[in-house]
């Protein structure tokens, strides 16, 4: 029962202290990393000519209630749009790992992004693993203060800049960062920038590999979409371990040829792929879900394997079905398949979609409703009434004037109380009501006209089909 008792709820947390590597996915890595904060950081302070709103490329304007993206604008009745870009995001996300597995966990996620970030921090500042592993272990001086101090200090400043930036892209940079330090920000500016300072540095600075392996859900549902001819980072067991099993080259076991003749396999039990490894696993234990596909195992082993002069590729991208093969080829991308092909598909049909729907946009978008309450109204000289509000939005960053009419009754049954003719601002929207009265005879032959509203600047007229009620339609 003591025993039992002593056992702990939780698996204690060992951190994990990674070394760094040289190689060709080490360098994609990095150019990621360099593209992606460039872009990040960068973006909300580039400049765009503007009419209605700040003159910045990428606004998310919350208080008109429009998205500014270079030179598209959009707006809430646009949220579609919204639905098609996330849908065409997890197409995509499947796509890539049908084809290669976790790409985007390994390369292109954010929590991956800022964690290698803050590890090439403590790297500059600590130095190599052996210098960091001293580090911890030592106790408590001047020189640990400092470098683990300045260590979290300059990922907090990253963190910080991080919050400031995302806010950034709801405000116009340049007029929020002034305000935000002259302490003349709005407390919803504040309290933005506090939580997602802290969220972040707890994310990529504190829980790192943590969040990848419990927080996200994307590891545990993955493996649905690995086929046997998915790429992933894989460890050739066959050429690692021979026939006895791997071991270090000893004397007698130290060439190619030594190893093969004595039935021992090509890896030296260096350890180097689980020391690069950002999420602490041992790649030769086999496919783990906590493994990335970053790829860094793959340049700690080929550099190992240099080093020693033997063949490259005992830690490589490859297909569950070539390993197993006898006599394996060169891996390669296998796209022709029906999962994936169908990925694609609906990937190519939803982007297409998209674009159709912006290209063919109009600049004013017209909504005309019927009051329903009542139908409609007799009036003393027999003929009937109806109420429709029409609902005209400027999709412009001009403002615009707008005329309105109809087609298919006389323009004399009309009456919008003389406000046929309206100036609607740019990027906003304008309720007009109108009323339309027909005799009995006419009301008796016509059950549905055109609106038409016209937009002076262009003459561009939109139609707009609406019913007319009266009795016959109960008789």
């Amino acid at each position: 029962m003591s025993e039992q008792a002593d056992k702990s709820l939780y698996q204690k947390h060992i951190p994990i202290v990674t070394r760094s590597v040289k190689g060709k996915f080490r360098h994609f890595k990095t150019a990621v990393m360099v593209l992606a904060y460039s872009v990040y950081f960068l973006l909300p302070w580039m400049p765009w000519d503007r009419v209605s709103a700040a003159s910045q490329a990428i606004l998310f304007d919350l208080t008109s209630r429009r998205f500014f993206i270079f030179d598209l604008i959009v707006y809430p009745q646009d949220i579609f749009w919204l639905a098609m870009l996330l849908f065409i995001a997890a197409a995509l996300l499947f796509f890539v790992t049908g084809l290669v597995g976790r790409a985007w966990c390994g390369y292109f996620c954010f929590q991956t992004i800022w964690s290698d970030l803050f590890i090439q921090i403590e790297h500059l500042i600590q130095g190599e693993r052996p210098a960091r592993l001293r580090l911890k272990k030592q106790a408590w001086n001047v020189e640990k203060i400092f470098k683990i101090g300045l260590s979290h200090a300059l990922m907090i400043l990253v963190s910080f800049w991080t919050a400031v930036t995302f806010v950034c892209y709801f405000s116009y940079a340049p007029m929020f960062v002034q305000a935000f330090f002259n302490g003349t920000a709005s407390s919803g500016g504040y309290f933005a920038v506090l939580i997602l300072t802290i969220s972040t540095y707890i994310a990529a600075g504190i829980a790192r590999e943590q969040i990848c392996l419990f927080a996200c859900p994307y590891a545990r549902f993955q493996g649905v979409m690995y086929e046997a001819d998915t790429l992933a980072v894989t460890y050739d067991a066959k050429r690692g371990e021979g026939l006895k099993g791997r071991t270090i080259p000893i004397q007698g076991l130290k060439t190619h040829d030594e190893r093969t003749q004595a039935g021992h396999g090509d890896c030296i039990d260096c350890g180097f792929c689980v020391q690069v490894c950002p999420t602490g696993i041992d790649i030769r234990n086999g496919l783990q879900y906590q493994c990335i596909s970053c790829g860094l195992c793959i340049d700690a082993c080929d550099n190992i394997m240099d080093s020693v002069g033997y063949p490259r590729g005992l830690i490589r991208y490859d297909s569950e079905t070539n390993l197993a093969s006898d006599l394996p080829h060169p891996p390669k991308v296998m796209w022709k398949r029906f999962k994936v092909l169908g990925y694609a598909g609906a990937i190519l049909l939803m982007t297409a979609l998209l674009f159709y729907n912006i290209g063919t946009r109009t600049t004013t978008e017209v909504n005309v409703q019927q009051v329903r309450q009542p139908l409609y109204v007799m009036l003393s000289d027999g003929s009937f009434r109806n109420r429709y509000v029409i609902h005209i939005v400027n999709k412009t960053e001009a403002d615009e004037i707008y005329a309105v009419d109809v087609e298919g009754i006389s323009p004399r049954s009309l009456d919008m109380h003389f406000f046929k003719q309206v100036s609607i601002k740019a990027g906003k929207g304008l309720n007009m009501n109108a009323t339309v009265n027909l005799s009995a005879e006419d009301a008796s032959k016509i059950d549905e006209f055109n609106f038409l509203i016209t937009r002076a600047s262009t003459s561009e007229v939109i139609r707009v089909k609406t019913n007319f009620n009266s009795p016959r339609e109960h008789d």
